[in-house]
């Protein structure tokens, strides 16, 4: 397996990180546990959660892991801020009171003196960033956290952080958190060649598309039982459209005619694209990850590349997966 630079910096990891979104909702605690091992046992060596998982109670499964075992220092743990953690009007954000506090409450719940990337799980446009990055580098200067990183930020945010941080003296974003899979593929007009250009690592979430991208979903059907559009509705539901699950069966059928599982592929066609570090996966089983551990070691043909580009032009989108992120104009790809 070829270990990859988390951007700029000489963290090496591996080419897939392992999501926790599914922690407790629905996986239970004991099949999670065994999960975290088995990443980690095959190659897996970065752990993305959120204080906001289970109001915080995926970070204290995966802490409870990594201490048991031991292993914590083999470990890069990933976590996040900005969601509500509580019901008052600074128990969310991009604040430095809330960034210290909420830091702090993932330290005790992680069960570990640093985090290795801390990141703002969504932007803030009504702040300056310079209060942000200001509390990020103290946070840096105090050993509790090692590198930081955005998620879901529009391209000009993420380089106006980074230049706020080069003129001031921050310390700088090492990553950027996206959404993307072969059904929105926005990140490369522009956020894409920006991290190329400032060398800033891409960890996709959702490559597989909620599984559309995996066979989940038939045309006529969209709300699946045990899906993740009928379990959680709302903006996860939104995604899963009549357009977008018929391309993604159209998807399907190509990688099982060339040979390939739909989800394995759909996974290493993130995992190859110009510019990605990791996609993180998001299995809710033991089983689903056993599955989808092969991708570490395969290699994208070029003429599968070829085909998923006529399928779903690059750059277009056939589906809303920044849906949680209004910044994003709506442009579907209808042809």
């Amino acid at each position: 397996m070829e270990y990859r630079n988390l951007g700029r910096t000489g963290v090496r990891v591996a080419p897939l990180a392992l999501g926790t979104d599914n922690i407790l909702n629905p996986t239970p605690e004991a099949e999670a546990r065994k999960m975290i091992l088995r990443a980690l046992e095959a190659g897996i060596n970065l752990i993305d959660t959120s204080n906001s998982y289970m109001q915080g109670e995926a970070e204290r499964v995966i802490g409870l892991t990594l201490k048991e075992s031991g292993l914590r220092d083999q470990v890069l743990i990933a976590t996040k801020a900005h969601y509500p953690t509580g019901p008052g009007p600074n128990d969310r954000g991009n604040s430095r009171l809330h960034l210290m506090r909420a830091c702090e409450d993932s330290l005790r719940r992680l069960q570990t003196d640093y985090i290795d990337l801390y990141q703002l799980h969504r932007p803030v446009f009504d702040m300056p960033i310079d209060e942000t990055l200001s509390a990020l580098t103290d946070l840096v200067r105090q050993g509790k956290v090692r590198y930081i990183g955005s998620s879901t930020a529009p391209a000009w945010k993420v380089l106006e952080g980074i230049l706020v941080s080069e003129l001031k003296g921050y310390v700088r974003f090492v990553s950027e958190q996206p959404p993307y899979n072969l059904l929105d593929r926005r990140i490369e007009n522009e956020l894409v060649p920006m991290a190329q250009a400032y060398n800033l690592a891409i960890l996709p979430w959702s490559p597989l598309a909620m599984g559309m991208l995996a066979g989940r979903y038939a045309d006529e059907e969209l709300r699946p039982e045990g899906s993740r559009a009928s379990l959680r509705g709302g903006i996860y539901a939104e995604r899963v459209s009549p357009r977008a699950v018929q391309m993604g069966n159209r998807f399907v059928k190509l990688a099982r005619e060339a040979g390939y599982d739909p989800a394995q592929l759909a996974i290493l066609w993130v995992k190859d694209q110009p510019g990605i570090t990791a996609p993180i996966i998001g299995p809710k089983s033991l089983e689903q990850l056993q599955h989808l551990l092969p991708v570490l070691d395969m290699t994208l043909p070029e003429d599968i590349r070829a085909a998923c580009d006529r399928l779903v032009p690059p750059g277009s989108a056939v589906a809303n997966f920044h849906n949680s992120a209004p910044w994003m104009k709506m442009q579907l790809e209808v042809g």
